[in-house]
């Protein structure tokens, strides 16, 4: 069965000739050019992904990720004309797997869509059951995908929780930056490592951590990252 894509994309000029470019790729594709076709689209086809542009003229596209994001776990890259730092930090925080800004290649946005895919498709991937594993208050199944903090279950994005169980699964030793872009997001990636820092920033708010005097992630200056080892001590 072909991949599934839907193209949310108001502008005829470049929804129909990128669904065009798409099929001959092997997608397949559907085109929705209001939010609300979009959403309606989402629930009816249910796509592979959303290539998603924020600029919509019924509303936001970031409402659409959203709800998208509340209904279902299908990766989203956003595309917009709006190439600001700020706008790249709301659409990755709201759950978006990649950012695309205007005007950009058929090649490259290709590209960026098999790199996606082949993240969201090893995060499913059936894998060997692993005990759960707890540093002091927090207890991480990996299997289930389930985070939980003195009792209470941390809401925590796709991208989110990758990091996090990278890091516990190599509890008590340095990840370099390297290795975490290479192995959460791709070896593909094509943005900044900035968006590493970025999500490291929202985990380490929802963990509780201080920058001062982290509990769980601690950083090694120039090298990467390191998580409290499984006894709660730092080596």
């Amino acid at each position: 069965m072909a991949t599934r894509i839907l193209i949310v994309e108001d502008e005829a000029s470049i929804a129909e000739p990128f669904a065009r470019l798409l099929r001959r790729e092997g997608f397949e594709t559907t085109v929705a050019r209001t939010a609300k076709e979009a959403l309606d689209a989402a629930r009816t086809t249910e796509p592979d992904l959303v290539l998603l542009d924020l600029a919509l003229p019924d509303g936001d596209g970031r409402d659409v990720c959203r709800v998208l994001r509340s209904e279902r776990e299908v990766p989203v890259i956003m595309v917009t004309a709006r190439g600001t730092e700020t706008d790249r930090v709301v659409g990755l925080e709201l759950g978006a797997d990649d950012y695309v800004v205007k005007p950009f290649s058929g090649a490259e946005v290709v590209a960026r869509i098999r790199a996606v895919l082949r993240r969201a498709t090893r995060a499913t991937a059936p894998s060997t059951p692993q005990e759960p594993i707890r540093v002091h208050e927090l207890d991480v199944d990996l299997a289930a995908r389930r985070a939980v903090l003195a009792g209470r279950e941390l809401e925590l994005s796709r991208k989110e929780f990758d990091l996090l169980a990278e890091l516990v699964r190599h509890a008590g030793r340095v990840v370099t930056r390297e290795d975490l872009m290479s192995r959460v997001w791709d070896e593909n990636w094509f943005g900044s490592t900035k968006t590493l820092d970025v999500h490291m920033g929202w985990l380490r708010r929802k963990l509780g951590d201080e920058a001062a005097a982290p509990r769980y992630i601690h950083t090694v200056r120039g090298v990467g990252f390191r998580f409290s080892g499984t006894d709660g001590a730092v080596p």
